[in-house]
Formats: C-alpha cells, structure tokens, sequence
C-alpha cells in the first residue's frame, strides 16, 4: 500500500489503538485480537497494536490496515526506539510503524531518519510520533509518511492535560505537507471531531474505547469525590 493509497483509505476517519499495559488483565494477544475485531466490527479505519506477536496476530485476523509499533521500557524513547524494533514491526505484518520521532536520544545512538530509511526499504510506511510542532516538522523533512501527536504531554516542557493538545494539532496541519493523526487523551466523539476540525487527516483513540481497567478506575475516582 502507498502513503496516499493508506492516507485516502484514513482520511476523516477513526484509527483505535488496541494495546494494554504491563501487569493489565487485558494484555493477552487473543483478547487484544479481539478488542481488535470489535473495532473493525464499529467501523474502525485501522488499528494501531503494539509487540510483534500481537500486530502479527491481528494483522491475520483483521483486514484492516495495521500500525504497528514496539515499546521497550517505559522511559526516554522506547516506542520502536531502534532500526531493530521497527524491522520486527515490519516482518510482522505493519502498514506502518510508529517510532518516536522527538529530539531525545534514541538507545542505540541512531537517527530517526536512519528508522524512516529502513522501513520504507522494508516496503512500509511511517507514522512519526512527537511531542513539539519542531519535531514534527523535522520528522516529515526526514521521510516520515504521516505525523502523530501521541506524545504531547508525555514529554518534559510539553502541556500535559487531561484531553488532546488541539493547538499542536492545528500547528502540525499548517506546517506539513504529510498527515497529521490527532492522538492523545482523545476521550470523547466530540473531541475527535474537534480534532478533524482542527485539521487532523485522522484520529487515533485508544484508552476511552479499548482500556476497561482504566476506565473503571476514572469512574471510581469520580464517585469518590462526590
């Protein structure tokens, strides 16, 4: 699939992110598959998973496209943070891989743009995660196919809120030439559309649609202060 076959197929439309934490009830690659499923069933554009064994598990089961990534630890850059994770993602079935593309040094010393060259050499596409209108831009200079906000608010000196960082998204849309996927504490419809409306290509929603645990714990926390 090319960048505009894939960015056509998503235009104004909803991608859900099907992932679990560590330690989760959910973290289980069939029950993932299913989350998976449903959100295909819904009306779901594409799927974003995370590990190989779970994008290349769904990828069989969904025929949707699948964005793949690979977390590794929980600090720093460790969404796909080397050439090696991204590969895997790739042979596992991806579309696309996410990868951090923020200005923090990734672990293994390499460039972004050495990530973006690997995968499209692969046959995929890539989805470059950041935090800042200056990685964005930089990101999409560097290759990336589509330019994600998953990490505002995830990295120091970013605004941390409780629901997406709309401006970013509007910034974003202004200043590349590439989709911009509005992701990030998406928790409402109406909020996804504002996000559209801002001049996202598309949204990513993960937690208020696939993350049973925590949104059982947003609901006891609000019953606890009343």
């Amino acid at each position: 699939m090319t960048a505009q076959d894939l960015a056509d197929a998503l235009r104004g439309r909803l991608i859900v992110s099907c992932q679990a934490p560590p330690g989760d009830p959910m973290r289980e690659t069939a029950t993932l598959v299913r989350l998976a499923l449903s959100a295909a069933a819904g009306g779901g554009a594409a799927i974003r998973a995370n590990e190989p064994e779970v994008v290349a598990a769904v990828t069989a089961a969904v025929d949707l496209p699948v964005i793949g990534l690979w977390k590794d630890g929980d600090t720093g850059v460790y969404i796909t943070p080397t050439v090696r994770h991204a590969l895997a993602i790739v042979e596992a079935g991806a579309a696309v891989v996410a990868a951090d593309a923020t200005d923090r040094p990734r672990p293994d010393g390499s460039a972004f743009a050495e990530l973006v060259t690997a995968v499209h050499a692969a046959g995929a596409l890539v989805m470059a995660d950041v935090s800042t209108l200056a990685e964005g831009v930089a990101a999409a200079a560097q290759g990336a196919d589509f330019v994600s906000t998953t990490l505002s608010g995830y990295v120091r000196g970013t605004p941390k809120g409780t629901g997406p960082d709309l401006d970013l998204v509007t910034s974003l849309s202004a200043a590349v030439a590439v989709p911009v996927v509005a992701e990030g504490r998406i928790n409402t419809p109406e909020e996804a559309a504002e996000a559209l409306a801002r001049g996202a290509h598309s949204v990513v929603v993960g937690t208020a649609i696939t993350a049973p645990t925590a949104l059982t714990s947003r609901f006891v926390a609000g019953i606890a202060r009343t």
